[in-house]
């Protein structure tokens, strides 16, 4: 409840920053991208190619104290992100995590995972609900294994032999943690690309014989921060449309039996699939976008961006360049020019992350997200 009190008026300041009438309020959602190191090889995502090509560019991650200084800048977010590359990868993930607790002081935190280095991942994990069990009780931690196909397909997308059986291996292991730690929510995830949207239910009932917490998935898209997007990755809207129906069908199913906190997550999953097919129909922004606004994207490098689709194509600039003062950055010439270009609507795309805010700050997508909680 006192989270609903603070967002209301930050909902409105979103509005007026929308309109270029306020100076942008802290983002409720931060991503940050802590590594572009991957053992994975997806055919939905080159970002492995990085440190081939340029190995120099590895030693340019942030490193820990430049970190602690923007969490320091930034100050409290809602929704704290880690991605990558494979995050766990990161030898100081754990102590980002803390810094994080510290000063952005989030209600969520999540992390995916290829689920490749499985006893690291183990290790990590239960240190990081040791420690908000201990610290922070009121923040709930999500872990997301990646799971594209079933067996060997699944290693074909993910381009490394052995994977399904690691994930799987992974999902065993962290599933009795969710009975230690009320706080700790474990999900399986896919991207839907050309490469699976043709097998989704055979995969969603595989997932949910598995009884995770809950099962995510957002569409295979172009992204500048992936480096693919000269690829043909995503499904046709018509054959995404059709597997998307079947969670449909599924989640509305499960609703009626579900906790509040998933009845939720589930409403606004089931708006978002709708809006996904409007935009992969359409070819346009369908409802406003507040990337830039509502969400911000941190790279390994320093780098703010509205979000990863767009990437340093359209970059709000470098924390490095400005003392590491997250504010003087959200509040710059640059970054004013970045949310001008999409509020003139030069871009679209289904983004989940970005979505779900884009849903919370447009008053008719709300309203079907509280239709489907209440009925």
């Amino acid at each position: 409840m006192g989270y609903l009190k603070e967002l209301l008026p930050l909902m409105l300041r979103y509005r007026f920053s929308k309109m270029g009438l306020m100076l942008p309020a802290n983002p409720i959602n931060l991503t940050f991208s802590v590594t572009n190191v991957c053992q994975s090889r997806c055919k939905t995502c080159h970002i492995w190619r990085l440190y081939q090509t340029h190995p120099e560019k590895r030693f340019d991650e942030l490193k820990i104290e430049e970190i602690e200084k923007i969490f320091r800048s930034m100050g409290h977010v809602y929704i704290f992100n880690v991605s990558g590359g494979e995050p766990f990868l990161r030898q100081d993930l754990w102590d980002i995590i803390v810094l994080a607790c510290k000063h952005l002081n989030p209600g969520i935190i999540h992390i995916p995972t290829n689920a490749i280095a499985v006893d690291r991942v183990e290790r990590c994990v239960q240190r990081i609900l040791s420690f908000l069990a201990e610290n922070y009780p009121h923040v709930r931690l999500t872990v997301k294994p990646s799971l594209d196909h079933i067996g060997q397909k699944h290693d074909e997308i993910r381009g490394v032999s052995g994977n399904f059986n690691k994930v799987m291996q992974l999902f065993e292991r962290l599933k009795p943690l969710e009975a230690i730690y009320p706080g700790f929510h474990l999900e399986l995830g896919s991207v839907i690309s050309q490469w699976n949207v043709g097998d989704i239910a055979e995969i969603a009932r595989f997932v949910t014989s598995l009884k995770p917490g809950s099962y995510r998935n957002e569409i295979a898209e172009q992204r500048a921060e992936m480096f693919n997007q000269d690829e043909t990755i995503a499904p046709e809207a018509a054959d995404y449309e059709r597997a998307i129906a079947f969670f449909t069908h599924e989640i509305r199913d499960t609703m009626k039996h579900s906790s509040r906190f998933q009845r939720i997550t589930q409403a606004f999953r089931l708006v978002y699939y709708q809006l996904a097919i409007d935009i992969l129909q359409e070819n346009r922004q369908v409802i406003p976008c507040y990337a830039g606004i509502s969400n911000a994207h941190l790279s390994p490098y320093g780098d703010i961006w509205a979000c990863c689709t767009l990437g340093n194509t359209q970059s709000m600039g470098n924390l490095r360049d400005v003392g590491y003062d997250f504010q003087r950055l959200w509040r710059s010439h640059q970054a004013a020019s970045v949310r001008d270009f999409i509020r003139q609507k030069h871009c679209w795309c289904p983004l989940a992350n970005q979505s779900y805010s884009n849903i919370l700050m447009h008053g008719p997508s709300l309203y079907r997200v509280l239709r489907q909680i209440l009925w």
